[in-house]
């Protein structure tokens, strides 16, 4: 499989097309002969979200079709997208639905649809997002490069998703609920002791810390310590000046920051540190306004 498909998602995606399934219309199926998709990236479902979604549906109708593969020795239809629209018709009673009807495509033409499919949905949560992302490497041979280009982000943030994989399960679940923010998540991702992040996950939980607090506390556990007094370096012209100026950088980039001044009194250099690439796309932004 990862032979055949290694070239990257513009591979996978000629493979689709080269189907003949530029005849596919939008037709009434009944809802109850639609199955899940197994390949169905997101893993929960908002319960108020779907009623309100439900609510829309039983006043103006289905806005957008969902899409369906239908084996042709099948009497049934497979998902392929649009779980949520799906779920949202049987909470409205509909007993039919609008869908796009896919013929001819393999197992791994329907898996590699679900998946693009679903990441570029906004409302998808960084867990399921990063699963995603995870199942188009392992069983496509994607590159990390490839997918930031189809959902226009850059690698590097496709990369940080992708860590997110390394939190604890129940920090996962987390997420995938909604009891905590992204940035929550990113933030602690970049806290390396295991015992520190479970117990600022748990602070999160139960003192609503904002992302802000657990950033400050992730920087200062990789910058040893910085919101201790600096001992001077040596030979180098450190004033309260250029301390207090330290200080207003440090809080206006939030990372550390250097400033070294140089043998002339109006040369020298400013240092910005990062420990993790969403410190320095961060700080790319800010500098960039």
């Amino acid at each position: 499989m990862r032979k055949a498909l290694g070239r990257g998602i513009d591979s996978l995606i000629s493979k689709v097309q080269d189907n003949d399934i530029s005849g596919d219309i939008v037709q009434r199926i009944p809802i109850g002969k639609v199955r899940p998709n197994r390949h169905q990236p997101r893993r929960n479902f908002d319960e108020a979200a779907l009623a309100e979604l439900s609510d829309s549906i039983k006043t103006r109708g289905l806005l957008q079709p969902i899409s369906v593969w239908k084996d042709a020795n099948e009497d049934g239809y497979e998902l392929i997208a649009g779980e949520r629209r799906l779920r949202a018709a049987k909470l409205a009673g509909l007993a039919d639905i609008d869908a796009i009807v896919k013929k001819n495509l393999n197992e791994e033409q329907k898996l590699g649809l679900a998946l693009m499919e679903n990441i570029q949905r906004e409302d998808l949560n960084a867990i399921d997002t990063a699963l995603a992302y995870k199942q188009l490497m392992d069983k496509f041979s994607v590159s990390q490069s490839d997918i930031a280009k189809q959902v226009h982000k850059s690698r590097g943030a496709v990369s940080n998703t992708l860590r997110l994989l390394e939190l604890d399960e129940d920090i996962r679940q987390g997420i995938q609920a909604g009891s905590i923010s992204e940035g929550h998540a990113r933030a602690l991702i970049s806290i390396p002791d295991s015992a520190k992040r479970r117990e600022y996950y748990q602070r999160i939980m139960t003192e609503k810390l904002s992302v802000r607090d657990v950033e400050s506390f992730a920087q200062g556990f990789h910058a040893d310590k910085p919101r201790a007094p600096r001992a001077p370096r040596a030979g180098s012209r450190r004033t309260p000046e250029v301390a207090a100026l330290e200080s207003s950088l440090e809080k206006s980039l939030g990372t550390k920051v250097e400033v070294c001044p140089g043998p002339g009194p109006e040369n020298g250099k400013i240092i910005i540190h990062y420990f993790s690439l969403d410190d320095i796309e961060r700080v790319t932004r800010i500098l960039k306004k």
